[in-house]
Order: C-alpha cells, then structure tokens, then sequence
C-alpha cells in the first residue's frame, strides 16, 4: 500500500504527475536541458508560467481583468505584507 503525508506541506499527487515533472527536470521539452537550467526568461519557460496562470484563473474563476502573481516567501512574507498594509 502506498503511504500517504498528511502533514503540513507537500501534497499528495498522482504517480503521472511525478513522472512528468522528473522528465522535465532531466530534459525539458525535448531541448535537451532541465527546466532547472533554462532562463526565466525563455519562451519555454515563459510558456509554463503562462499556463500555470491561466489554469490558476480558470480555476478560481477570476476575472480577465485580475492578474495572478506567483511569489515565493511563505509565512516570511505573509507577516511581511501584512505590516506593509498599515503603511
């Protein structure tokens, strides 16, 4: 059987989407690099962002007019932005 995580953090996925993200990390995209090698700025990568955020919109529902902005930090940041609120 298999074991699943119940605590905070990682989820729980499908084995379909570990394996596709492990090919992309040895050779994305058939570029012959990793997505952890390519730019931010490149259109491969550019593309991935793209749909994560359409998919994100789609998913919520959101408006054409909102925009969804990927940020790292955690809870770092939470209080962070919290205090920038009263400024």
């Amino acid at each position: 059987a298999k074991v699943h995580n119940y605590s905070a953090g990682p989820c729980i996925l499908p084995q379909d989407v570990f394996k596709e993200a492990s090919e992309a990390v040895l050779n994305f995209n058939g570029i012959d690099l990793s997505i952890l090698e390519i730019s931010h700025r490149s259109k491969d990568f550019v593309a991935v962002m793209e749909e994560a955020r359409s998919l994100v919109k789609e998913l919520l529902n959101l408006p054409s007019n909102y925009e969804v902005l990927f940020l790292q930090g955690g809870a770092s940041l939470a209080f962070l932005t919290t205090a920038y609120n009263y400024l």
